[in-house]
């Protein structure tokens, strides 16, 4: 399997037989003041030049704390927020300047697993009605072949077809995400963004939900961009992760190389909180503490925007020159003036910390 190229600076390799390829795409929210007249006195820098490419079958997960514009990321791929900048091409088609009603028949080929198994659910409609309402909007066989096409769905995602008549509130957390990855498949998408799909279920159940994407993803070809914060659940479901912090891909690498030798200061500290069921190991782990709290993103910081919380911070450097996506190995891309030279811990003692 070929893993996901990503991108250098905000131009991105491609070979012309990407799925999706996002060139230095930003969102900008404006920060106003006043009623009648209002001004613009600041912006939200969410996402701030992202750029990766995407091959069919890959999964590409990204990681980073609350705030950093991951889900704003996915929003703006799929075009419910539009970018401020950038370029979004599926299949070779330039999409970002696409209104609505151009959107509306490539909306079938990508669609989205909601974060909240609970919210994601019109708790007033049946589940016949949730699953099966995307094959009626793209006019998809008859009622008889929408409704048996729902059945089909729910066998495959692991539920009983004679729940077709059932609302939301009758399942259980891990049952209605169940139900939400039924309604992504119904129209036979190519690509499905996947946001936190499993943070709000319980650890056996997370455990259910990400081996039945596995086997969906073979069985279909489907091609996934996984949002998560748990970075056991990105490293067992992902080909490919970034590293996202305050709206920038900090790290770009494989799953193992990335686990095994991160290269930012940013990605070892997300690594080194990750706890370790060894004591011995535990003990002698030397974790990377970061100091402060994440920058406001409306004033980020000058330059590097992790150097006030960077232990390998350089005055004269960091807090003065932005560093660029470099290469540094195969395929391995960081953002780091001062890149970590060797992780503090082996690769035994990663497998045993991550549980690979």
């Amino acid at each position: 399997m070929t893993s996901p190229e990503t991108v250098t600076d905000t131009r991105v390799e491609t070979t012309g037989d990407e799925l999706l390829v996002v060139e230095n795409l930003t969102k900008h929210f404006p920060v106003t003041r006043g009623i009648v007249f209002q001004k613009q006195i600041a912006a939200v820098k969410a996402v701030d030049g992202i750029s990766f490419a995407l091959h069919e079958g890959e999964t590409l997960g990204i990681v980073g704390e609350s705030g950093c514009g991951k889900s704003t990321l996915v929003r703006c791929i799929l075009k419910l927020l539009q970018p401020t900048s950038g370029r979004i091409i599926f299949e070779g088609q330039d999409i970002t300047g696409l209104s609505r009603r151009q959107m509306r028949p490539l909306r079938r080929n990508m669609m989205m697993v909601f974060q909240d198994p609970y919210a994601s659910l019109n708790a007033r409609k049946r589940v016949g009605f949730i699953i099966g309402e995307s094959l009626e909007l793209h006019g998809i066989g008859n009622a008889d072949d929408r409704k048996r096409r729902v059945q089909e769905l729910l066998e495959v995602v692991g539920l009983n077809p004679e729940h077709y008549n059932r609302f939301p509130h009758e399942f259980s957390g891990g049952q209605r995400q169940r139900i939400g990855v039924a309604r992504a498949l119904a129209v036979n998408p190519k690509l499905i963004f996947l946001d936190e799909p499993v943070s709000a279920l319980d650890v056996s159940v997370q455990a259910q939900i990400l081996n039945l994407l596995k086997d969906l993803q073979k069985e279909f070809g489907l091609t996934y961009v996984f949002i998560a914060h748990d970075l056991n659940v990105v490293r067992h479901i992902s080909d490919r992760v970034m590293v996202m912090y305050l709206g920038k891909a900090a790290e770009v690498a494989g799953r193992d190389e990335l686990y095994v030798a991160p290269k930012h200061p940013y990605t070892g500290a997300l690594l080194s909180a990750v706890p370790v069921p060894n004591p011995d190991i535990g003990r002698s782990r030397r974790p990377i503490v970061l100091e402060g709290d994440v920058p406001n993103p409306i004033n980020p910081p000058d330059a590097c925007n992790f150097h006030p919380r960077c232990p390998r911070f350089h005055e004269g450097r960091c807090d003065v020159e932005t560093p660029s996506l470099r290469e540094i190995g195969r395929r391995h891309i960081v953002a780091c003036h001062y890149p970590l030279e060797r992780w503090p811990m082996t690769a035994q003692e990663m497998a045993q910390t991550t549980g690979a």
